[in-house]
Protein backbone atom coordinates (compact mmCIF):
# COMPACT_ATOMS: atom_id res chain seq x y z
CA UNK A 1 0.00 0.00 0.00
CA UNK A 2 1.40 3.20 -0.82
CA UNK A 3 1.82 5.84 1.22
CA UNK A 4 -1.56 8.28 -0.33
CA UNK A 5 -3.62 5.13 -0.06
CA UNK A 6 -2.50 4.44 3.48
CA UNK A 7 -3.04 7.97 4.95
CA UNK A 8 -6.75 8.19 3.06
CA UNK A 9 -7.11 4.41 4.71
CA UNK A 10 -6.07 6.02 7.80
CA UNK A 11 -8.55 9.20 8.17
CA UNK A 12 -11.45 6.96 7.19
CA UNK A 13 -10.43 4.74 10.02
CA UNK A 14 -9.97 7.59 12.50
CA UNK A 15 -13.09 9.39 11.30
CA UNK A 16 -15.57 6.12 11.83
CA UNK A 17 -13.58 6.24 15.33
CA UNK A 18 -13.99 9.65 16.57
CA UNK A 19 -16.47 11.50 14.19
CA UNK A 20 -15.46 13.86 11.29
CA UNK A 21 -14.55 16.90 13.30
CA UNK A 22 -16.09 20.51 11.45
CA UNK A 23 -12.89 23.14 10.05
CA UNK A 24 -14.05 26.42 10.96
CA UNK A 25 -11.14 28.54 10.82
CA UNK A 26 -11.04 31.76 13.83
CA UNK A 27 -10.32 34.09 11.30
CA UNK A 28 -8.05 35.70 14.26
CA UNK A 29 -4.11 35.53 13.10
CA UNK A 30 -2.98 37.23 15.79
CA UNK A 31 -4.95 36.19 18.84
CA UNK A 32 -4.10 32.15 17.80
CA UNK A 33 -0.24 33.56 17.69
CA UNK A 34 0.41 34.71 20.69
CA UNK A 35 -2.47 31.84 22.32
CA UNK A 36 -0.48 29.47 20.38
CA UNK A 37 3.18 31.15 22.10
CA UNK A 38 1.37 31.10 25.37
CA UNK A 39 0.82 27.22 24.78
CA UNK A 40 4.10 25.91 24.54
CA UNK A 41 5.85 24.04 26.94
CA UNK A 42 3.01 23.65 29.05
CA UNK A 43 -0.50 22.09 29.78
CA UNK A 44 -4.07 23.27 27.88
CA UNK A 45 -4.99 24.80 31.05
CA UNK A 46 -2.21 26.74 32.52
CA UNK A 47 -1.95 28.42 28.65
CA UNK A 48 -5.73 29.07 28.80
CA UNK A 49 -5.18 30.89 32.08
CA UNK A 50 -1.91 32.68 30.87
CA UNK A 51 -4.64 34.20 27.90
CA UNK A 52 -7.64 34.57 29.97
CA UNK A 53 -5.15 36.81 32.42
CA UNK A 54 -3.27 38.83 29.16
CA UNK A 55 -6.81 39.87 27.72
CA UNK A 56 -8.45 40.81 30.87
CA UNK A 57 -5.05 43.01 32.54
CA UNK A 58 -4.89 44.06 28.62
CA UNK A 59 -8.07 44.75 26.49
CA UNK A 60 -5.98 45.23 23.31
CA UNK A 61 -2.68 44.66 21.97
CA UNK A 62 -1.84 47.92 22.15
CA UNK A 63 -1.99 47.91 25.66
CA UNK A 64 0.39 44.72 25.82
CA UNK A 65 2.94 46.42 23.37
CA UNK A 66 2.80 49.32 26.26
CA UNK A 67 2.92 47.47 29.45
CA UNK A 68 6.01 47.26 31.47
CA UNK A 69 7.40 44.26 30.76
CA UNK A 70 8.12 42.82 34.59
CA UNK A 71 4.34 43.43 34.67
CA UNK A 72 3.10 41.37 31.24
CA UNK A 73 5.97 39.01 32.65
CA UNK A 74 4.19 38.13 36.06
CA UNK A 75 0.51 38.26 34.19
CA UNK A 76 1.25 34.92 32.21
CA UNK A 77 2.98 33.48 34.37
CA UNK A 78 0.92 30.74 35.35
CA UNK A 79 1.91 29.78 31.75
CA UNK A 80 5.63 28.99 32.05
CA UNK A 81 8.34 30.95 30.69
CA UNK A 82 7.07 33.77 31.25
CA UNK A 83 9.93 36.54 30.75
CA UNK A 84 10.56 34.52 27.75
CA UNK A 85 7.13 34.94 25.93
CA UNK A 86 6.27 38.04 27.19
CA UNK A 87 9.62 39.00 25.66
CA UNK A 88 8.79 37.57 21.75
CA UNK A 89 4.82 38.69 22.52
CA UNK A 90 6.18 42.16 22.15
CA UNK A 91 8.71 42.25 20.27
CA UNK A 92 6.28 40.78 17.48
CA UNK A 93 3.90 43.60 18.32
CA UNK A 94 6.70 46.01 18.05
CA UNK A 95 7.00 44.28 14.29
CA UNK A 96 3.40 44.21 13.37
CA UNK A 97 2.99 47.98 14.19
CA UNK A 98 5.95 49.10 13.11
CA UNK A 99 5.32 47.07 9.39
CA UNK A 100 1.49 48.65 9.25
CA UNK A 101 0.90 51.24 12.18
CA UNK A 102 -1.65 48.81 14.09
CA UNK A 103 -0.57 45.12 15.41
CA UNK A 104 -2.68 42.94 12.86
CA UNK A 105 -2.25 39.54 10.85
CA UNK A 106 -5.49 39.97 9.21
CA UNK A 107 -3.22 39.76 5.85
CA UNK A 108 -2.61 36.47 6.07
CA UNK A 109 -5.62 35.19 5.13
CA UNK A 110 -4.81 36.62 1.27
CA UNK A 111 -1.08 35.66 1.17
CA UNK A 112 -0.94 31.80 -0.12
CA UNK A 113 0.54 29.36 2.34
CA UNK A 114 4.46 29.29 1.33
CA UNK A 115 4.50 33.43 1.65
CA UNK A 116 2.22 32.79 4.99
CA UNK A 117 4.36 30.11 6.35
CA UNK A 118 7.92 32.28 5.30
CA UNK A 119 6.42 35.73 6.96
CA UNK A 120 5.51 33.92 10.70
CA UNK A 121 8.71 32.13 10.52
CA UNK A 122 10.85 35.46 10.61
CA UNK A 123 9.71 35.98 14.38
CA UNK A 124 11.46 34.60 17.05
CA UNK A 125 10.58 31.85 18.94
CA UNK A 126 8.29 30.88 16.21
CA UNK A 127 8.92 27.65 15.46
CA UNK A 128 6.75 25.35 12.40
CA UNK A 129 4.29 24.09 14.74
CA UNK A 130 3.42 27.25 15.91
CA UNK A 131 3.51 28.86 12.26
CA UNK A 132 1.07 25.95 11.47
CA UNK A 133 -1.09 26.27 14.18
CA UNK A 134 -2.03 29.87 13.10
CA UNK A 135 -2.35 29.23 9.62
CA UNK A 136 -4.51 25.77 9.66
CA UNK A 137 -6.95 27.46 13.08
CA UNK A 138 -6.59 30.94 11.78
CA UNK A 139 -6.64 31.48 8.25
CA UNK A 140 -7.92 28.01 6.78
CA UNK A 141 -4.86 27.01 5.20
CA UNK A 142 -3.99 23.35 5.05
CA UNK A 143 -0.73 23.72 7.31
CA UNK A 144 -0.37 20.75 9.55
CA UNK A 145 0.94 21.21 13.18
CA UNK A 146 2.68 18.27 14.69
CA UNK A 147 2.52 17.66 18.23
CA UNK A 148 3.76 15.53 20.15
CA UNK A 149 1.05 13.25 20.20
CA UNK A 150 0.54 13.41 16.18
CA UNK A 151 4.62 12.43 15.98
CA UNK A 152 4.48 9.57 18.36
CA UNK A 153 1.53 8.40 16.41
CA UNK A 154 2.57 8.71 12.81
CA UNK A 155 5.80 7.50 14.07
CA UNK A 156 5.04 4.06 15.12
CA UNK A 157 2.55 3.93 11.55
CA UNK A 158 5.81 4.25 10.19
CA UNK A 159 4.87 7.76 8.27
CA UNK A 160 7.60 9.25 9.24
CA UNK A 161 11.66 8.02 8.46
CA UNK A 162 13.93 6.88 10.84
CA UNK A 163 15.59 9.84 12.97
CA UNK A 164 13.01 12.45 12.00
CA UNK A 165 12.59 15.19 13.99
CA UNK A 166 9.55 16.73 15.00
CA UNK A 167 10.78 19.82 13.10
CA UNK A 168 10.76 18.18 9.84
CA UNK A 169 7.77 15.96 10.53
CA UNK A 170 5.88 19.34 9.72
CA UNK A 171 6.47 19.13 6.13
CA UNK A 172 7.07 15.22 5.29
CA UNK A 173 3.50 14.97 6.95
CA UNK A 174 1.87 18.23 5.40
CA UNK A 175 3.04 17.53 1.88
CA UNK A 176 1.54 13.63 2.43
CA UNK A 177 -2.00 14.79 4.00
CA UNK A 178 -4.38 15.87 1.22
CA UNK A 179 -5.53 19.52 2.02
CA UNK A 180 -9.27 18.75 2.51
CA UNK A 181 -7.61 16.14 5.26
CA UNK A 182 -5.50 18.09 7.26
CA UNK A 183 -7.45 19.38 9.71
CA UNK A 184 -9.81 15.80 10.31
CA UNK A 185 -6.28 13.94 10.58
CA UNK A 186 -4.41 16.42 13.07
CA UNK A 187 -7.43 16.55 15.47
CA UNK A 188 -8.42 12.76 15.11
CA UNK A 189 -4.60 11.82 15.37
CA UNK A 190 -4.29 13.95 18.74
CA UNK A 191 -7.70 12.35 20.06
CA UNK A 192 -6.01 8.51 19.15
CA UNK A 193 -2.92 9.65 20.73
CA UNK A 194 -4.48 10.82 23.70
CA UNK A 195 -6.70 8.05 24.22
CA UNK A 196 -5.58 4.72 22.43
CA UNK A 197 -1.74 5.21 21.46
CA UNK A 198 -0.39 6.53 24.44
CA UNK A 199 3.29 7.08 25.42
CA UNK A 200 3.36 4.04 28.04
CA UNK A 201 1.45 1.00 27.07
CA UNK A 202 -0.36 2.00 24.05
CA UNK A 203 -3.56 -0.26 23.84
CA UNK A 204 -2.91 -2.02 20.34
CA UNK A 205 -6.02 -4.23 20.98
CA UNK A 206 -8.21 -1.47 20.36
CA UNK A 207 -6.43 0.60 18.22
CA UNK A 208 -8.65 1.47 14.72
CA UNK A 209 -5.25 1.61 13.03
CA UNK A 210 -3.64 -1.57 14.14
CA UNK A 211 -4.16 -3.33 10.76
CA UNK A 212 -1.79 -0.14 9.64
CA UNK A 213 0.06 -0.04 11.98
CA UNK A 214 3.73 -2.27 12.34
CA UNK A 215 4.55 -1.44 15.89
CA UNK A 216 3.14 -4.24 17.89
CA UNK A 217 4.95 -6.40 15.56
CA UNK A 218 8.54 -4.07 16.22
CA UNK A 219 7.72 -4.09 20.10
CA UNK A 220 8.35 -8.23 19.92
CA UNK A 221 11.67 -9.96 20.34
CA UNK A 222 12.52 -13.56 20.41
CA UNK A 223 14.52 -14.85 23.03
CA UNK A 224 15.46 -18.33 23.90
CA UNK A 225 14.50 -19.52 27.66
CA UNK A 226 16.36 -22.86 28.28
CA UNK A 227 15.69 -24.10 24.76
CA UNK A 228 12.15 -22.81 24.09
CA UNK A 229 11.18 -19.59 22.71
CA UNK A 230 9.40 -16.79 24.28
CA UNK A 231 8.22 -13.86 22.72
CA UNK A 232 8.00 -10.91 25.23
CA UNK A 233 7.49 -7.31 24.29
CA UNK A 234 9.86 -4.31 25.26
Amino acid sequence: MDTSTRIRTLVAALERAYGAPRWTPTHDPLAELIATILSQNTSDVNSERAYAALRTAYPTWEDVLAADPDELAATIRCGGLAVQKSRCIQAILRTLTARDGRASLAFLEELPLPAARAFLAEFPGVGPKTVACVLLFACGQPAFPVDTHIFRVTTRLGLLPPRCTAEKAHALLEADIPAHHVYSAHVNLIRHGRTVCKAQRPDCARCCLRRLCPYPHKQRSTFKVQGSTLNVAR
